[in-house]
């Protein structure tokens, strides 16, 4: 979410938090800080170094992800008034969560040269592989998937992780 200071005297923007040195940094791109509120993290991003106690308005952008940053936008609007945040804006079902640790196991697995005979072992168990037709077992094809998907994970398909599914993807 993009942080800007609210210059016109007539805003009625609220005053960002107090922040210590360890919560701001300065990167390439602006300053990032993080907020804590409660025993929730904010995350704001800001053009200019913040100033303590002026007043902020948050910019966002009419693009794809413009949901997400109103729905992010809001939850801190929420903590920095003593509300209670609210849900997350999407969650992960279980057999998601799942597979996704299958496949970073499996990808740290390819990554120290595991055969998918040896990573399959690992992630299924030994007893469940077969000595003779490994070729053309289900869990050979299994593993080599989740493999792919970890594969795909460490060249930015991460990113998806941070936006629900879309009924048109």
């Amino acid at each position: 979410m993009t942080v800007a200071s609210a210059a016109d005297g007539g805003s009625t923007a609220l005053p960002l938090l107090d922040l210590s040195a360890g919560e701001v940094r300065r990167a390439a791109d602006g300053w990032h800080a993080v907020l804590r509120i409660g025993a929730v993290d904010q995350r704001v991003w800001s053009k200019e170094p913040p100033v303590l106690g002026s007043p902020y308005v948050a910019e966002l952008p009419f693009d794809g992800d413009f949901g997400a940053r109103a729905y992010a936008a809001r939850r801190l609007w929420r903590a920095m008034n003593g509300r209670a945040p609210g849900p997350p804006f999407h969650t992960l079902s279980k057999q998601r969560r799942e597979r996704l640790s299958a496949a970073i196991r499996a990808l740290d697995a390819h990554s120290a040269d595991g055969s998918y005979r040896v990573i399959a072992e690992a992630l299924f168990g030994k007893r469940h592989i077969p000595d003779r037709a490994w070729k053309t077992h289900d869990l050979r094809n299994r593993t080599i998937r989740l493999v792919q998907g970890g594969l795909a994970l460490m060249r930015g398909g991460y990113r998806k992780l941070l936006r629900p599914g879309r009924k048109d993807e």
